[in-house]
């Protein structure tokens, strides 16, 4: 899942305005900011495979570390516990918003997501089985996600109100890409795209956030 998970973070903002978008986006993309880090470092493993899934031609081999049960509710504690001193309110719904993308994988993935590392026991429901299925799911979960926080929020400048349509553009021409476009040349390039864009997606949450303010 892609923009299913973006969903999650706009939603979430609605729910605690406190918390910045950019920190949402952190948490809702937690686990796919790992792996390609791991993936690139040789510890976790992928290929190419066109027509492993309809949607996706990628073939996650081994992704224990990053994308088990197990581990990314690892990660949702760590990520709380760096923001426990500040709120815990805040530092509980980051958490859960990070365990969030396991479950939102395992609409979408084949059966490819371990629970733990070392497991051999593998969940997915294959969503990505079929592009019509994956493309209604997830852009009404981004539509819903979108809506919320829309409705919450309003411009304070033309940054605000423009910025923010194209963080969306941005985030469903990746999307379009992902699903139409060609399949990538090898794994590192998968990794190195979801890094640098990783990077731009949630700088332009921060300011796009930082110029809109949230209503009564």
């Amino acid at each position: 899942m892609f923009i299913g998970h973006f969903a999650v973070a706009f939603a979430a903002k609605r729910a605690l305005p406190t918390v910045s978008l950019a920190s949402w986006f952190i948490a809702s993309e937690l686990i796919d900011f790992i792996w390609p880090i791991l993936l690139l470092l040789g510890i976790e493993s992928a290929v190419i495979a066109p027509g492993i899934t309809a949607f996706t031609p990628l073939d996650f081999v081994h992704y224990p570390w990053s994308h088990s049960l197990l581990m990314c509710a690892v990660w949702a504690v760590a990520a709380a516990a760096l923001y426990w001193t500040r709120s815990r309110v805040a530092a509980v719904l980051l958490g859960l918003v990070v365990l969030s993308h396991w479950f939102l994988d395992l609409i979408v993935h084949r059966p490819d997501l371990p629970l733990a590392p070392g497991t051999d026991m593998k969940l997915g429901f294959g969503l990505w089985s079929s592009i019509p299925g994956t493309l209604a799911v997830e852009l009404a979960l981004f539509a819903v996600g979108l809506g919320f926080y829309l409705h919450g929020t309003g411009a304070r400048d033309t940054f605000g109100r423009y910025g923010l349509w194209t963080l969306v553009v941005l985030l469903l021409l990746a999307y379009g890409g992902a699903a139409f476009g060609p399949p990538p040349p090898n794994v590192a390039t998968v990794a190195w795209a979801d890094i640098i864009g990783g990077l731009l997606l949630v700088s332009l949450a921060y300011w796009v956030d930082a110029h809109r303010t949230m209503k009564g």
